[in-house]
């Protein structure tokens, strides 16, 4: 007899576990027969990590898949627009270069992987001497002048420039946690779970919790969100830590909220990542403060030494400002998923934060989870064979992607630096890369699999951007599309004009998205 699968529980809350809830109640219970309990158990003692997030595109699918209003998801968590990322001083060392930067939009104006790749054409000079990010991204021009995606006419979740969101982190789980419960049904149980129960058979049975009326819980299926501790994946069922301490060094974050000088001070349509001696900062702004954190590496540097850079960052009001240390673990899970049990968030991996990847890895699980969702047992082994596979990869490429960020960076100017461009800490299989694109552009064919999490586009916006050399001299006949390259060239200078005297600012958009909202298709 076939055992069915139709009670979850997911053990911890924060961004992974109620974005867990919502996707899975969302996804599996469109109709109301035979549907999937779901139940979240928290602990009222464990503070979610969070400290001003960014996200990906995907989280405007993501919010309108759970049936949540754009608007007031906005004003509740204190959300703004976020196009993109700015790197500053990541190619030289800026006492010796002065200070540069590049951006990392959200989109590219033609996609080099499926429309026309322009980055051979821009080796070759075809842009007039522009800057990559430049020359093929109107939301260079967009974020460098503090414009919005899109206006208040757009509809909720549709943009006229591609846009995710920057957010307070405590909010958004607060708001996650009211969605739904009061939406989409998720049972909500706030408790400490003692124990975890194992069957003989290696699955789990259920969790022992401290509340006096839910003393113990059973399921079918299990989401362990309970942070870097992986009470059911890591602790129970005893799946071991893949490390990468050896290719990825910042390990430690200082954060600190920064209020703005005055009501209507301009908000940043991107988040700022600038690069320093021993680390880097981020700069995210919200709606009436900034998020800023220094990044670094607990080997390389003591956490007085971070702290004041961080403080000299902020400026003058960074003297007073209260200042919270977050440690990471870097690495992964050896399994994502094991018997009845898949891991999500700080339980599954962690990378630095460079480029936001969390909270994508978060929403890619749980919709794979959803989407492949085993509702008898015996399906089990087949789905947990290929989420593994998957993830493995995703997780893998996700460190290739934040290496390439070091390793091909020109400074050398402290051991920070140095270490970081070891060839001895780039993954094989970025080097492997690297060394083709010393000669070849990247194109479509290097990036062939549909999991892959940073896309061609990004790869030629850091590439580029950090001043890397691709040598066409012996390969310039394969490029004869020079005057189509030069049109689509022209054409991002004109949308840059069009949307001059189309798109608002930032803080006028979100102020009015505060106020009314957007309308529904």
């Amino acid at each position: 007899m076939q055992r069915r699968t139709d009670e979850i529980l997911i053990v911890g809350g924060g961004t992974a576990g109620w974005l867990a809830a919502g996707i899975l109640a969302a996804r599996l219970n469109v109709r109301g027969q035979d549907a999937v309990k779901i139940t979240l158990v928290e602990s009222p003692n464990v503070p979610i990590m969070g400290v001003g997030e960014g996200t990906w595109p995907t989280m405007r699918t993501t919010l309108q898949t759970i049936g949540v209003n754009e608007g007031a998801f906005m004003r509740e968590c204190e959300a703004t627009f976020k196009q993109g990322s700015e790197f500053i001083n990541w190619r030289d060392n800026p006492e010796q270069a002065g200070r540069h930067g590049y951006f990392h939009p959200l989109s590219a104006v033609f996609h080099s992987a499926h429309e026309f790749n322009l980055a051979p054409y821009w080796l070759l000079g075809e842009a007039g001497g522009n800057a990559y990010d430049e020359a093929s991204a109107s939301q260079v021009f967009t974020c460098r002048n503090g414009l919005a995606p899109k206006k208040i006419t757009t509809p909720a979740y549709m943009a006229i420039q591609n846009y995710s969101y920057h957010l307070d982190a405590h909010k958004f789980a607060s708001f996650l946690t009211r969605h739904c419960t009061e939406n989409l049904g998720v049972r909500h149980i706030r408790a400490n779970v003692t124990q975890v129960k194992v069957g003989h058979d290696g699955f789990i049975e259920g969790v022992a919790t401290d509340h006096a009326q839910f003393p113990e819980l059973e399921a079918d299926f299990f989401v362990d969100c309970s942070g870097s501790r992986a009470l059911l994946l890591g602790e129970a069922l005893g799946v071991g830590w893949k490390s990468i301490r050896d290719t990825v060094f910042n390990d430690t974050a200082l954060a600190v909220q920064v209020p703005y000088e005055s009501e209507d001070a301009p908000i940043a349509t991107h988040t700022i990542a600038t690069a320093h001696s021993i680390g880097w900062t981020w700069d995210i702004g919200l709606h009436t403060r900034r998020g800023v954190g220094m990044v670094y590496s607990n080997s390389h540097c003591e956490r007085d030494e971070a702290e004041r850079i961080l403080r000299e960052y902020i400026g003058p009001r960074g003297k007073t400002l209260d200042v919270r240390k977050i440690n990471f673990s870097l690495g992964y899970r050896r399994q994502f998923w094991k018997n009845n049990c898949v891991a999500l968030g700080m339980s599954a991996a962690f990378i630095e934060p460079l480029e936001a990847s969390a909270i994508f890895l978060i929403e890619a699980g749980a919709n794979m989870l959803a989407e492949q969702f085993p509702r008898v047992r015996e399906a089990m082994p087949l789905v947990e064979k290929k989420y593994n596979k998957i993830f493995a990869y995703r997780w893998d490429k996700t460190v290739d992607f934040i290496k390439l960020h070091y390793c091909i960076s020109r400074r050398c100017d402290t051991q920070y630096w140095i270490d970081n461009r070891d060839p001895a800490t780039v993954p094989e299989s970025l080097r492997e890369r690297l060394e083709y694109w010393r000669f070849h552009p990247p194109s479509r064919f290097d990036f062939d699999h549909a999991f892959e999490p940073f896309v061609l586009d990004s790869y030629l916006f850091v590439l580029y951007g950090m001043g890397f050399r691709t040598d066409l001299t012996m390969n310039r006949s394969a490029f004869g599309d020079e005057a189509l390259a030069r049109s689509h060239f022209k054409e991002v200078r004109q949308l840059n004009e069009r949307l001059a005297g189309e798109l608002p600012l930032q803080r006028e958009l979100v102020e009015k998205a505060y106020r009314y909202g957007f309308s529904t298709i």
